[in-house]
């Protein structure tokens, strides 16, 4: 293929034969042992995923090598090819070597090996200013992040793809992990298991931030709808019921009902990372009642729609005024508990040593790398929320995997839905499009390089590792930055981009020409 220019018309077959020849590259050249992190440069000269990261390792955190492995499933659908069967099979195997033992993922893992990697942490890792999750090698799995979720969800398509019992081993590992660090409440820890960093660590409380709690009960019903009863189908499924309920009573009192990040065992609320302060979350809070709706349509259980008109009200109630709007955004994201003041953060200093985060109710100089407001349709969630308090429980619930007595199988695609990911480059990517235009497809194809990949300019980048980070706070203002001094490893976005290689454009350019295929497909039909 030549570089872009004119978009000219494409069949079908130019399409598959692009989709090949880019799949291609990430197979036989940019893969290490079957896994990826996020992006390179041309000569692999510097890779990063949520950071620097070494050339044996993988990175697990979306959209990283389980997205990879997504892809080339629907590609297979998409074209019967068993060359995406294959290359899923690689990815798969990839993050079978990366499991830990209790049957969880990290965010990465490295191919060199445990010294390799504790280097990484003690290096590059350590001096993340704002990346304190990087800071620490606990030595255990997380549910942050999606990254065990999206793991194990393609381990799950892949077993029931052909039944090969190669992958049902991990498979039931995982489903294992999930269901072992479940606590008696119904909640997840953010990692696991427990080990000596673990205990009173915020890591080891009940989490609810970055879908924990929802993508664990989402895995479970997935192995549940697919598996059937026979896979310990009766513990499953409790667990399912135990996770959804426990939403229930973490939800505030009266006068504020609302959800938090995080909580103790006590089921208080708690801080987190040092720029998450002990709080009640409004985004946190609407993801919540968006939860108990779900709820309520896979169970018909009017318990679920209880307490969602205290929790809409609460929203109203702390909706910041229009002249007051911060980033265009109206709903502060943590509310000072036992008021309605919004809790603002910042920061002061210039990396991991000198630098720190404090909080106050200052609406000022807040931090760039985490909003301190959020965008959320309250008048959606009422409409929703008003819908199925009207509607018949029975009837809402019908079809829901978890009252029917038979397997239902999981969608054939899973990329060209949008996918959440953390990765500076990918922007506003990865969103899904309901029609996809021949032109876009055109541009797509005629855009693929003569070295078989779709070109990327790479707006984020770190500064390399140089150290230890100085005490002495260096001239300038890193209050609203996304990284700090040249100490700090946080990946930022720069003005000067330069051309590479992005998994995420790899993925969103995958995912609009298989849609295509689809479309031509249906409308063959």
């Amino acid at each position: 293929m030549g570089q872009a220019g004119a978009a000219e018309p494409v069949s079908p077959d130019q399409v598959r034969s692009a989709m090949k020849e880019a799949t291609h590259f990430m197979v036989d050249e940019v893969a290490t042992n079957g896994g990826y992190v996020w992006s390179y440069l041309p000569d692999f000269s510097r890779r990063w995923g949520e950071m620097e990261a070494y050339d044996t390792m993988v990175w697990v955190q979306p959209p990283g090598t389980a997205t990879m492995g997504h892809t080339y499933l629907d590609a297979y659908h998409a074209t019967g090819d068993e060359f995406y069967y294959q290359a899923a099979t690689e990815v798969a195997n990839a993050l079978i070597w990366g499991q830990t033992e209790a049957g969880g993922w990290n965010y990465m893992f490295d191919f060199a090996g445990p010294k390799s990697q504790d280097k990484w942490y003690e290096t590059i890792g350590k001096n993340g200013w704002r990346l304190e999750e990087f800071q620490h090698n606990w030595g255990n799995a997380t549910f942050d992040d999606l990254g065990t979720s999206e793991a194990s969800q393609l381990l799950l398509r892949l077993y029931l793809e052909k039944r090969d019992p190669k992958y049902l081993v991990p498979l039931e590992k995982t489903i294992d992990f999930v269901l072992e660090s479940q606590f008696a409440s119904g909640g997840w820890p953010q990692r696991y298991p427990e080990n000596d960093l673990w205990e009173g660590d915020y890591t080891s409380y009940i989490t609810l931030n970055d879908e924990v709690a929802a993508q664990n009960i989402k895995f479970l019903i997935m192995a549940y709808q697919s598996l059937g009863p026979a896979v310990d189908g009766e513990r499953i499924l409790n667990a399912i019921y135990r996770g959804m309920n426990s939403l229930l009573f973490l939800q505030q009192g009266k006068d504020q009902p609302g959800w938090a990040l995080q909580y103790t065992h006590d089921f208080e609320p708690a801080a987190a990372r040092t720029y998450e302060p002990k709080s009640l979350a409004t985004h946190t809070t609407a993801s919540a009642v968006n939860q108990l709706m779900d709820f309520y349509e896979l169970t018909g259980q009017s318990k679920f729609l209880a307490r969602i008109p205290e929790a809409l009200d609460w929203l109203a109630s702390v909706k910041l005024p229009e002249d007051k709007l911060i980033n265009g955004r109206a709903y502060p994201t943590f509310i000072e508990i036992g008021t309605k003041k919004p809790l603002y953060v910042h920061r002061r200093g210039s990396n991991v040593v000198n630098g720190e985060y404090f909080v106050d109710h200052n609406p000022e100089n807040t931090l760039g790398h985490y909003s301190p407001t959020r965008n959320i349709d309250l008048e959606g969630l009422r409409k929703r929320y008003q819908s199925l308090a009207e509607s018949d429980p029975r009837e809402v619930s019908r079809n829901s995997p978890l009252v029917s007595s038979k397997q239902i199988n999981l969608p054939e695609y899973f990329v060209t839905n949008e996918i959440s990911v953390s990765d500076l480059n990918a922007g506003s990517h990865l969103e899904s499009e309901d029609e996809v235009s021949a032109e876009a497809v055109s541009e797509i194809v005629s855009s693929l390089n003569e070295s078989r990949y779709w070109p990327t300019q790479l707006v984020a980048t770190t500064y390399p590792y140089a150290g230890p980070g100085d005490e002495t706070v260096p001239e300038g203002d890193y209050a609203q930055t996304h990284v700090g001094d040249k100490y700090d490893t946080s990946p930022y976005v720069t003005d000067n981009a330069v051309e590479g290689i992005s998994i995420a454009k790899y993925i969103e350019n995958m995912s609009t020409l298989i849609s295509y295929l689809r479309q031509v497909q249906t409308n063959q039909q």
